[in-house]
């Protein structure tokens, strides 16, 4: 026999769990129990329970499997829907385990009660409510399954209180396996021909659960038939972007050169990317329903594909798997393309290099990430949560291998440093580094705590232009000159380090910042450093005018 909180933690170990995320509740004590005779799983304790589901996202990107975060009811699952939001968008395996009212309760809003399915619907792929303990083991089964299998995604489980404290003798389920659907034989050859007939193709990566086997069979792929590949919105790290065929990312800002290389190119093959708003700068570049090029789309959830674009070859299956099946072909074609594809990649080389123009006041940010890049171990994990900062961070920095870039294709700010946690305990030893705007930075300060409990060493960037940024830029193209409510009086970051126990100073000049990151490489502990950045330069290439009294 044993209770609904000791079935839901050893299912959790039974199906290869070994870290969780939470803020304690009293709706789940039960389990907090179970996880204290459960050293197998290193429960992690964040400070907010946006910051938890964050951490526990990026966790399931860098592992594949579900990331697990548990919290309280009401205002505990309010709080943490934001980890599943970009669980959403960013295709990531999660599973969020949330405390409810006992069931004789339910209905009566009582005391922070909630119902679950109505407020996780349109965000989630799967909302549950367990009645009993005996339902326990074959929920967390189907959640697994669920969670990995087409487009992964986020699964809500609600266990209400009594059910994790009534006993139960049901026994645990088999392990879960992770589906991944194969492209058919037909598939690859109608791809084939698509490429054949191709003069100026393009190939696009995105998506989510890559498997190393898969990138190294994709990088073979591009190189045997000399393709140019560009990277879908924050997805960079899917191939060394020194490859000799890599072109570029598909991110905000896209540059004129890239759009001109995408609006010429006759074969689009998107390979894991959903082709959404952004890598289609506002769905400008493919014009839907049926864009002017050529387009084979390969994705896992065979929804999406020809919901929004008419592909020419619709293929509904795993990016990755396809990747090492495209692999095995050999060269498809004589690549009629090989000149299309170098002059792209000398666009993209000219375009990460840091521009030969005026330089900003204060610490010039391009050559922060220039230096960053060159003097990081390739492993080292980049986190980054939303606004024009990261604008720097996807041009200037050369992303190595997989699982190094983790930021949000939902845009959610305050992403970074939660991120950048999860990212320092899975790699024992090594660091993070946290890159966050002013504003992105203080979604979650409090979790440099974390860091500290946990010995995760994280080094977060603090990129202090006063103001938030990306508001401001908005601001400027439909109201000039009338600047309201995106001015931001921060606190003294070094002193807010400090307070957390990390390492902290400021940094005023560009010259100043090598020598600042290399002390903090060498505290052997966590390190803030406030950046003082030019509030004008709204982008690398965007300088505003002063305004009087603002910047």
């Amino acid at each position: 026999m044993r209770t609904g909180g000791r079935l839901l933690v050893d299912a959790l170990r039974w199906h290869g769990i070994d870290r969780v995320f939470c803020v304690p509740g009293e709706s789940y004590v039960s389990a907090l129990d179970a996880f204290y005779d459960t050293p197998e799983i290193d429960l992690v304790v964040a400070k907010h329970e946006g910051a938890a589901s964050n951490m526990a996202e990026a966790d399931g990107k860098l592992t594949g499997r579900p990331g697990i975060c548990f919290v309280t009811r009401g205002p505990g699952a309010t709080h943490a829907s934001v980890g599943v939001h970009t669980a959403r968008h960013d295709a990531t395996p999660l599973i969020l385990c949330v405390g409810q009212v006992p069931r004789h309760m339910r209905g009566r809003e009582a005391f922070q009660e909630i119902e679950y399915r109505q407020l996780f619907q349109p965000i989630a792929k799967w909302i549950e409510e367990v009645d009993g303990a005996d339902e326990i083991p074959a929920v967390v089964l189907r959640a697994f399954e669920t969670a990995t299998s087409g487009r992964p995604g986020p699964v809500v489980l609600s266990f209400p209180e009594d059910v994790l404290e009534e006993s139960s003798a049901m026994p645990d389920t088999r392990p879960f396996f992770p589906s991944f659907a194969a492209p058919s034989d037909r598939d690859l050859s109608r791809l084939r021909s698509e490429l054949q007939r191709a003069e100026r193709p393009l190939l696009i990566v995105g998506g989510s659960c890559w498997s190393a086997e898969g990138c190294a069979a994709f990088r073979r792929f591009a190189r045997e038939n000399s393709l140019p590949v560009l990277a879908s919105f924050r997805r960079q790290d899917l191939i060394d972007n020194d490859d000799p065929q890599y072109v570029g990312h598909l991110s905000v800002g896209v540059p004129q050169h890239l759009r001109k290389r995408v609006t010429s190119a006759d074969l689009i093959v998107s390979l894991g990317c959903r082709l959404s708003e952004i890598p289609t700068l506002g769905y400008s570049l493919l014009t839907p329903p049926r864009p002017a090029m050529r387009l084979v789309h390969v994705y896992p959830d065979s929804l999406e594909l020809n919901r929004v674009y008419l592909a020419d070859v619709a293929i509904a299956a795993s990016p990755s798997v396809t990747a090492e099946r495209l692999a095995t072909l050999g060269p498809i074609a004589a690549p009629v393309w090989r000149e299309w594809a170098r002059s792209a990649r000398r666009e993209h080389e000219a375009f990460s290099a840091v521009p030969d123009s005026e330089p900003p006041r204060g610490v010039d940010l391009a050559e922060v990430i220039r230096h960053v890049s060159a003097s990081v171990p390739r492993a080292t994990t980049v986190a980054s949560g939303a606004g024009n900062f990261t604008i720097w961070v996807h041009r200037f920095f050369t992303y190595k291998q997989r699982l190094t870039q983790l930021a949000p294709t939902s845009g959610a700010m305050g992403y970074g440093l939660p991120a950048a946690i999860a990212a320092a305990l899975r790699n024992p030893g090594g660091v993070s580094v946290c890159v966050a705007g002013d504003g992105d930075f203080l979604m979650y300060p409090q979790e440099l705590a974390t860091a500290k409990e946990y010995g995760a060493r994280v080094i977060v960037l603090v990129v202090n232009n006063s103001s938030y940024g990306t508001i401001r830029m908005h601001q400027e193209r439909k109201f000039p000159g009338r600047v309201s409510g995106s001015v931001l009086r921060g606190p003294d970051y070094a002193a807010l380090g400090r307070a957390f126990g990390a390492y902290a100073e400021r940094v005023e000049t560009t010259a100043g910042f090598a020598p600042a990151f290399e002390r903090a490489l060498a505290t052997g502990g966590s390190a803030v450093l406030d950046l003082a950045v030019d509030p004008r330069q709204l982008t690398p290439d965007l300088r505003l005018a002063p305004v009087s009294g603002v910047g």
